[in-house]
């Protein structure tokens, strides 16, 4: 069990989650900021301003993640289709969950404090269930054999 935990967690926490988190931290300070100004400064909605902040960011996530962290070469449409879904999903099950958690934790608070946590909440969330879906599922890569030059020599010695 120890070494399942050990492999699941060098895994998840490679070089490709380095990059990721590369890419988000800018998708996050673009994306993050134009919901919290119009949310803050141009009184937008919870609803609307949290998709702006994920229109911006998944559409530069897509080109990033998809070209340089997970260096997914793929041209087929579909996939294109699976992003979309996996982000709208990831939003809704984010958002979904945070804004009436923040509204039961921060019963006291007012509405904008409420809604302010909620959003940051939900992108945390969000983050979290987007890694693990292209991680895992949009942009896997298959296992391949090493290539023979990877490979030890007959002796065991590296070539």
């Amino acid at each position: 069990m120890k070494s399942f935990f050990k492999k699941f967690f060098s895994t998840l926490f490679d070089a490709t989650f380095w990059k990721y988190a590369v890419v988000g931290c800018v998708n996050t300070a673009v994306g993050a900021g134009i919901m919290f100004l119009l949310y803050n400064v141009f009184h937008v909605s919870y609803w609307v301003s949290a998709a702006c902040n994920h229109i911006a960011g998944a559409t530069t996530g897509y080109f990033l993640n998809k070209n340089w962290t997970f260096r997914n070469k793929t041209k087929d449409w579909r996939l294109t289709v699976k992003f979309i879904l996996n982000i709208a999903w990831c939003y809704l099950v984010g958002y979904g969950i945070a804004k009436p958690l923040m509204r039961r934790i921060l019963a006291g608070a007012e509405k904008s404090v409420q809604e302010n946590i909620a959003m940051a909440t939900g992108l945390i969330i969000f983050i979290g269930l987007n890694y693990i879906n292209q991680r895992f599922y949009l942009f896997r890569q298959e296992e391949t054999e090493p290539a023979a030059e990877d490979q030890p020599g007959p002796d065991g010695s590296e070539n």
